[in-house]
């Protein structure tokens, strides 16, 4: 039996209990459970080979692989919103466990970031020490929570061991290229060697071609490659930025930095390639539908059709990709993007006079199309393709150039305008304003024809202006031509279906599919992430650096700014900090063709790269010989019977991520299963969002916030106290938000644990509310937990002695119903992440006890039958782990309860003998009859009718029906 200790009395008076549960004595508790789990390495799971497997130890069939989202290891620390999936996820893999299954649970840190290194620009402090720093506090805090985790497995991106394989996997994708005719027409990566190969076998030039122009040939297969990209610069913090990274204004979402477009050389790589597969695969996922949503419309997989616009002003036709070729008849104009290569000949061409007589819209009060062009595209350099976009008002110009519509032969001017987009389609598009919202927009602001060709099904085309475009499928109409194109009347899949096929009789256009997907742009101009391993010979050509060469380490800099650069000025580049590191930058290598001098790439990969597969690495952190051994990761996440992709068993994290960092993820692992070095092709198999713990934020008259904790509440208003130190109080008003710094609304788990003990926050957080919903934090219901969890204990232990009080009693027929109907509760809770209702159940379970055996101890307290709390403590051990191995200590138990069995219930528990309904009377309630849970409708009626209540309420009139909702209620009409 364990003894709590006495030095966590409350008082040294007799008359006060020595052994309640408070705050001290839960924490004396969590820190002596907490060490001896460490100590015993209670969370450890074998593998079933290398350094983390057990030699003669049979596995258990069932494993589960339950994962959080790779945390970066932030400065300011924890508040109590972070570890609600923690908690979460660690109640998931206890449940798991106590089920028989070998559970891999543990966590790691994404700890390249920018961050750390703007840190070090502004402090010189190298970004390592500060990230070590905030993850040795970051283990403090999540450490008090108790969360088993096998740390054995814990990683960081920044460990030297870990981004090796980092770099490895980039050598692996960099050396493969897509193969769209393998895998059964899917596509798959290849190695780049087999190009090769085939190439010399095709091409009769390829033993003439130089290496480097046998490079450039490779290049253009790579699954990695570099391109002159126009990127989103960022001087202040000295990088590039993702379109996603950039607000609408056009600066920087992280510091609101200027960001200005500059075109740049970077490493990109070919993600479209996996378009198809990225989304098809979705479909083996048991993830929500609206993360697939997300991912299916990011993809943005669309089939249309690619038309040719003939002009004088070109020997090139202007191509467009429309996925409504239905509605060709009513392109009133086209509109190319300001950088498409055919708007400088088609403005070169425009006549002298192009602009005479034009619409003064259309020229932007310029006198001819050179110099509308030259001052329209020096407005919008600095706009990144989200402004652009978003953009409310349309503008642009006109080039003095028209274009023939090939259905129809009709003349259309053709424009430049912002919101068309060199990345998505040809950079060019056939306007329909009739039928797109944002090509009405620009037909209304420049004065262009609207024609309906699309009208709602039964009704005719709309007689004169549109008031708004119409953008559903209805039934083409004005639609026809005298070459042999009639579509009048037909349903949108069959125009377009007709359209295409006469576009490509006529050889102007064709059937396509397109994405909206833009390859993924790799690199960064910063300091703190995986160096690339890569090395350019004097000629410029790329090389791959061999295996036994990694990690490439980062060198150390005297500064980490980037080398300064005039952003306006078309001929300066930025050049990354590690550019300033010569001697690494500069180095001999012998390639295989003898020592030759090389030039290290000097950017860095972004952050995403170590959380793209670092769940791999936690099937196996102690490899050194491979990334991962295939038969470790076919036991964890490898193909199961009904699940062909394999994947993490549980995934759980915030819903922003479900773009970008799980795309590409999948997209990584793709290519690793590629080339056979997995055997799942998808690594996350289910994933769960789990909601934001919210709190009250409150701003002063300036709109400044100000710290919740100094703000009380009198009379309905909330003021801030002694804002000036002099003891005044000034008036601030109260608003709602997600906890963090920026709104001063914190509350740090250590304050939590300190006040209350880590079982209550963990028991609190679980009880707030569904885990994919977020909810409101109250430091003040807090309580409410604690007392739950003082309750049980009571039910177990003898509050004077530190003993326990249970009774070998049987249990009756009542204990067994709400016990067995509890566990059967709980565990279907627990296994589907419902761990509020779960709470809710054992509360309701310990009020139960509490009320039948409440007084029968000793000082008053319960003496309940073993039988009744025994399974109770085993149901609470999920989610108040320290509380749980202490009461199962206490009630004389050796082993902890880590991996006791799970209770499990009976069914005969779970059936009422008998039900109570209620009984009305012409619709009001008169009466409660219980009658057996098998009674018969006859039974039912007569035992309502003998009711007494109800007899006096019908005496002296006829019963015209009796109905009978069976196991609700019963009605009595009478008349």
């Amino acid at each position: 039996m364990t003894n709590p200790g006495s030095s966590n009395a409350n008082s040294t008076e007799s008359t006060t209990p020595s052994y309640r549960y408070t705050p001290q004595l839960a924490a004396d508790i969590e820190k002596r459970w907490q060490e001896q789990w460490n100590k015993q390495g209670t969370f450890n799971a074998p593998n079933p080979t290398g350094d983390l497997s057990e030699p003669g130890l049979q596995l258990p069939a069932d494993r589960m692989f339950v994962q959080d989202m790779f945390p970066y290891p932030s400065g300011v620390g924890l508040h109590v919103g972070h570890p609600l999936g923690y908690i979460a996820t660690d109640v998931f893999a206890r449940f798991h466990r106590m089920k028989g299954a070998n559970v891999l649970h543990t966590l790691g840190y994404d700890s390249f970031g920018l961050p750390a290194e703007q840190y070090a620009v502004q402090t010189g402090t190298h970004p390592r020490t500060t990230t070590m720093a905030n993850i040795e506090n970051m283990e403090r805090q999540l450490g008090r929570l108790g969360l088993g985790h096998d740390k054995r497995r814990n990683v960081a991106t920044t460990d030297k061991d870990f981004y090796r394989w980092t770099q490895w996997i980039f050598l692996q994708i960099y050396n493969s290229w897509f193969d769209p005719e393998a895998n059964d027409g899917k596509g798959k990566a290849r190695p780049i060697a087999e190009l090769e190969t085939k190439l010399a076998a095709e091409r009769e030039d390829w033993s003439s071609l130089s290496e480097p122009e046998k490079q450039a040939i490779l290049d253009e297969h790579r699954l990695v490659y570099r391109s002159n990209s126009m990127v989103n610069w960022c001087p202040g913090l000295g990088t590039v930025l993702a379109n996603e990274e950039v607000t609408a204004d056009g600066r920087s979402e992280r510091g609101n930095f200027p960001v200005f477009r500059k075109n740049l050389q970077q490493w990109m790589m070919r993600i479209t390639a996996y378009s198809d597969r990225l989304i098809d695969d979705l479909d083996y996922l048991d993830w929500p539908e609206k993360v697939k949503s997300m991912q299916r419309h990011w993809i943005g997989r669309s089939r249309g059709a690619e038309v040719d616009f003939s002009s004088d002003a070109t020997d090139d036709a202007i191509t467009v990709f429309t996925t409504r070729p239905d509605t060709l008849f009513g392109a009133s104009y086209m509109v190319l993007a300001p950088e498409h290569e055919l708007v400088d000949s088609l403005v070169a061409a425009a006549a002298e006079n192009a602009y005479e007589g034009v619409d003064e819209r259309w020229t932007n009060g310029a006198a001819n199309p050179a110099e509308a062009v030259a001052a329209y595209r020096a407005s919008i350099a600095a706009k990144s393709d989200l402004e652009r976009q978003e953009n409310k008002e349309k503008t642009g110009v006109y080039l003095g150039a028209t274009a023939t519509n090939p259905v129809n032969g009709e003349s259309v001017p053709v424009f430049i305008a912002d919101y068309v987009l060199m990345g998505y389609g040809t950079g060019a598009i056939m306007a329909v304003p009739a039928h797109d919202e944002r090509d009405f927009d620009f037909a209304s602001a420049f004065g262009l024809p609207i024609k309906q060709v699309v009208a709602p099904a039964g009704q005719d085309a709309t007689d004169g202006q549109l008031e708004e475009a119409f953008v559903d499928g209805g039934v083409a109409v004005n639609s026809a031509n005298d070459r042999g194109l009639d579509i009048n009347g037909l349903s949108l899949e069959d125009a377009k279906a007709a359209t295409i096929e006469w576009l490509e009789q006529q050889e102007t256009g064709h059937g396509k599919i397109q994405y909206k997907l833009r390859d993924w742009l790799f690199a960064r101009q910063r300091y703190w992430g995986e160096p690339f391993p890569i090395v350019y010979s004097q000629d410029g050509v790329a090389h791959a650096l061999p295996e036994d060469m990694l990690p490439i380490e980062l060198p150390e800099v005297e500064d980490y700014k980037p080398v300064s650069f005039d952003p306006e000025d078309a001929n300066s580049a930025p050049q990354p900090p590690l550019a300033k590191a010569e001697e690494w930058v500069n180095v001999e290598l012998d390639l295989g063709d003898g020592p030759q001098m090389y030039r290290r790439d000097t950017n860095v990969m972004p952050q995403w790269a170590g959380s793209s597969w670092y769940q791999l690495r936690y099937i196996d952190p102690t490899n050194d010989d491979a990334l991962v051994d295939i038969e470790n990761e076919r036991y964890w996440v490898g193909p199961r019977e009904g699940r062909p992709s394999g994947g993490v068993d549980l995934y759980v994290g915030g819903v922003e991520h479900a773009v970008l960092h799980l795309l590409y993820s999948r997209f990584w692992h793709k290519v690793l299963f590629d080339l056979g070095h997995v055997s799942s092709f998808e690594p996350y198999h289910r994933l769960f969002n789990q909601g934001y713990i919210q709190a009250y934020a409150y701003t002063d008259s300036r709109g400044v916030y100000v710290p919740a904790e100094e703000v009380t509440e009198r009379d309905g208003k909330f003021f801030w106290v002694n804002p000036a130190g002099d003891g005044s109080e000034q008036e601030v008003f109260q608003e709602y938000g997600k906890m963090g710094k920026s709104l001063k609304n914190a509350v740090s788990p250590d304050d939590i644990c300190e006040n209350f003990g880590a079982d209550t926050l963990r028991v609190y957080e679980m009880a707030m509310g569904p885990l994919d919903t977020s909810r409101p934090w109250a430091t003040k219901d807090v309580v409410g937990a604690q007392r739950f969890l003082q309750r049980s204990w009571r039910l177990v232990v003898d509050e004077t002695t530190g003993h326990t009080t249970v009774t070998r009693a049987q249990l009756t027929d009542d204990d067994n119903r709400m016990l067995h109907r509890t566990i059967a509760g709980v565990h279907e809770d627990y296994a589907e992440l419902r761990d509020n209702t779960a709470v809710a159940k054992l509360i309701e379970y310990v009020n139960y006890l509490t009320k039948n055996y409440g007084g029968s101890g000793a000082n008053g307290q319960a003496a309940v039958p073993r039988a009744a709390v025994e399974p109770l403590v085993l149901m609470l051990a999920p989610v108040a782990p320290h509380i749980a191995e202490e009461m199962w200590a206490i009630l004389g138990n050796d082993n902890g309860v880590t991996y006791q069995s799970f209770p499990m219930w009976e069914e005969r528990w779970l059936k009422d003998d008998s039900i109570e309904l209620p009984v009305q009377v012409m619709g009001k309630l008169r009466a409660r009859i219980t009658v057996p849970a098998d009674a018969s409708r006859e039974d039912i009626e007569k035992a309502a009718l003998e009711e007494p209540n109800v007899a006096g309420h019908i005496e002296g009139k006829t019963v015209a029906k009796i109905i009978v909702v069976p196991g609700k209620m019963v009605n009595i009409v009478a008349k």
